[in-house]
């Protein structure tokens, strides 16, 4: 008969324990802290972060080029943005690349509607709207690491294209929408992201398989893009479990699960004690 096996007890704090008001106001200084220290200063005008343009540099300046074009190179330009042929009839990678970019893409539309909607990181007047803020320049990050998937592939004219006019408009009112109404489903659908992130980073051996410098270049950019999505997601629950209504605690043993790992390449997650949940990965 087996064994049950024990949960993991240790000092850490869960991402959804409950705080006092000092405690998160604590959380969200120490966060702030190592967000600056980890990913740089706020480079507001080109909607960017100064580590991250370095690490963006790094990979333009050691480009990492697929050994043959796609396929069908037009049949994803065809479809890229608005689906016109049946997906059956694509190449695996085409069909990937092609997900890619409509998943990324209305992380796109609604990233810029939350930057039109907020202020200036010198005009916020509490530490959540700064740290609110600071996430979006992340997240403008990501979409240059999106586009430097595409370039490993050869694709040089992807365009970032808006979406219908209901869509858009849809994505535009949502960050007007009160807290209490925005963060549960905001923090279910960031959670849906890492999965899919998660299980595409496991398909890359597969579909790739052929292409293993290509390969292995995006694997590198996606999980440049997962390991900042786990720290948003911890710290998004810094006011404490009342705010997301996201049903039990997580415990400190599970957060490693959430990003893959491999021989080559182990990923761990150590959280902070009483902390945002990630001191670094």
């Amino acid at each position: 008969m087996t064994a049950a096996i024990e949960p993991i007890r240790c000092g850490y704090r869960s991402i959804f324990t409950p705080a006092t008001r000092r405690e998160r106001a604590a959380n969200f200084e120490a966060y702030w802290a190592y967000s600056v220290e980890h990913d740089g200063e706020i480079l507001e005008d080109e909607k960017g972060l100064t580590k991250k343009q370095q690490i963006l540099t790094r990979f333009q300046s050691n480009p990492v080029r697929s050994c043959q074009p796609l396929p069908d190179p037009e049949g994803f330009y065809r479809n890229y943005v608005k689906m016109q042929d049946d997906p059956r009839t694509l190449d695996r990678k085409t069909l990937l690349l092609t997900f890619l970019y409509k998943f990324a893409r209305h992380e796109f539309v609604g990233i810029s509607a939350a930057w039109g909607a907020s202020s200036r990181i010198t005009e916020a007047t509490s530490m959540i709207a700064r740290i609110g803020r600071y996430h979006l320049c992340e997240e403008f990050s990501h979409m240059r690491l999106f586009h430097e998937m595409f370039r490993t592939f050869r694709l040089d004219n992807v365009q970032w294209v808006p979406l219908g006019k209901w869509m858009g408009r849809m994505y535009r009112l949502f960050p007007r929408f009160p807290e209490a109404f925005m963060a549960p489903p905001a923090f279910v659908t960031e959670l849906m992201g890492l999965t899919v992130y998660q299980h595409i980073d496991g398909a890359l051996d597969k579909i790739l398989a052929d292409e293993p410098e290509a390969r292995d270049r995006v694997r590198e950019l996606l999980r440049e893009i997962m390991t900042d999505e786990l720290a948003q997601r911890a710290a998004s629950q810094l006011h404490g479990a009342d705010r997301s209504g996201c049903g039990p605690p997580v415990r400190r043993a599970d957060v490693p699960c959430i990003l893959p790992r491999s021989p080559r390449d182990e990923v761990v997650v150590r959280p902070r004690p009483h902390g945002p949940g990630r001191e670094d990965v």
